[in-house]
Parts: C-alpha cells; sequence; structure tokens
C-alpha cells in the first residue's frame, strides 16, 4: 500500500493487533494503487445476497468472500480460504477486511495479522454503515452475489 493511503489511517491499528483502519474510500483508493491488494468480505452468504458485494471488476479482480463466522458459530476455514484465495503469511501482501458495519471486519484483521498475513486493515463502516456512510453510502461499486465463492 502507498505510504499516503497508509498515513490516512483513522488510528494505527498495531497496537490492537492489525494494520489500522480505512475509510471505505482510502480502502478503495488502496485497491487501485496497490495491484497486489485484496479485498476480503467476511459477511455471511446471507447478507451477500440481500446486499451484494464489493464489485472490483474495474480493477481485474474480484473481491476474496470468506464468511468470519457461520451459524454455528467462528468459521474454522477461515484463514485456509485466505491461502486458498493466494495470500500466504509473510507475503507482504495489503489486505482489506470488510463487513457489514465495521466490526467483524476487526476481528478478522486482527486474526489474520497473528497468523501472519499483511498488513491487514479494518475498512471503517462496512459495507452499509454504522456511524456514517459505508462502501455502499459512499457510492462505491457493489454486483449481485451469484452464489459463488
Amino acid at each position: 500500500m502507498t505510504d499516503s493511503a497508509s498515513s490516512d489511517c483513522r488510528h494505527d491499528g498495531g497496537t490492537h493487533g492489525y494494520a489500522g483502519d480505512l475509510t471505505p474510500a482510502e480502502a478503495w483508493e488502496a485497491l487501485e494503487q496497490d495491484g497486489e491488494a485484496v479485498l476480503v468480505d467476511v459477511r455471511t452468504p446471507q447478507e451477500w445476497q440481500h446486499t451484494g458485494v464489493p464489485d472490483l471488476t474495474s480493477l481485474h479482480r474480484d473481491a476474496v468472500l470468506d464468511p468470519l463466522q457461520t451459524f454455528q458459530g467462528p468459521n474454522p476455514d477461515f484463514l485456509e480460504a485466505l491461502t486458498r484465495a493466494g495470500l500466504t503469511p509473510g507475503d507482504n501482501r495489503t489486505v482489506l477486511f470488510v463487513c457489514k458495519s465495521g466490526g467483524r471486519s476487526i476481528a478478522a484483521a486482527q486474526l489474520a495479522t497473528s497468523a501472519g498475513f499483511g498488513p491487514a486493515y479494518n475498512v471503517l463502516e462496512g459495507v452499509e454503515g454504522h456511524a456514517g456512510p459505508g462502501w455502499a453510502g459512499q457510492g462505491l461499486p457493489l454486483r449481485a452475489w451469484e452464489g459463488e465463492r
């Protein structure tokens, strides 16, 4: 990730077990500037169906869809799915985590960081927003989810 994007972090997440927080617009900029950066949507398939998924086709890639939680509890395959998506612990690829409103994505960034992935960032406000506009509310692209992973 570029120095300018990383300097725009809302706080230094390093003290919280991950690299930091980015607004949705900052996350989009990081994805535009770093062709190796990966966006991971950690919401559930039901949420993907309801709201859609981040559309990165203009950046010639797809978001990784990897739910952090299942109805039974934590997803035991979460970290393995990151590896299947081409990430490797220690590869220093920027990983941006997004959820519905910015809570689960913090946990995902912490978990990924502890496993050696990243630098891992949380996307503030998530897809739908919480205290402010999220990915969708900032006009960033979404597409319908068609059942793919």
